[in-house]
């Protein structure tokens, strides 16, 4: 059975639409997601990117209606990763709706990746 809430993957232009155009706007974050997200950048050869992954797919299934995950693939998306000045992987970028994006380095376990929902994106609600 297929999941209701599929983690996306996303491109640089479908991240300049969906996301941020940090292109245009380089100086300012302007998010431009119709609810919070968290894009996590990866490689498919990185083991605590692979270890990440199904605990993301549970976190997709659990807010599917509060928010999107996505996926950015740092081997193919070398201009994306460098604009984010990310260095090692996994990295989350947690976008909530106003206000800056924050930024997560490591391979977290599910309490933790909760605990920063509720405060980054949604405001400890």
């Amino acid at each position: 059975m297929p999941h209701p809430m599929k983690i996306q993957h996303l491109d640089k232009a479908q991240f300049l639409t969906h996301i941020a155009n940090y292109e245009t706007s380089p100086n300012e974050w302007k998010y431009l997601g119709d609810k919070p997200a968290i894009i996590d950048f990866y490689a498919s050869w990185c083991g605590p990117c692979r270890m990440l992954s199904p605990i993301l797919e549970e976190l997709a299934l659990e807010y599917a209606d509060r928010l999107t995950i996505y996926k950015v693939d740092t081997e193919k998306e070398l201009e994306l990763a460098a604009a984010f000045g990310i260095r090692s992987i996994p990295t989350l970028l947690f976008c909530p709706m106003a206000g800056s994006p924050q930024m997560t380095q490591g391979a977290m376990g599910i309490e933790d990746l909760r605990r920063i929902i509720n405060e980054v994106l949604f405001n400890a609600e």
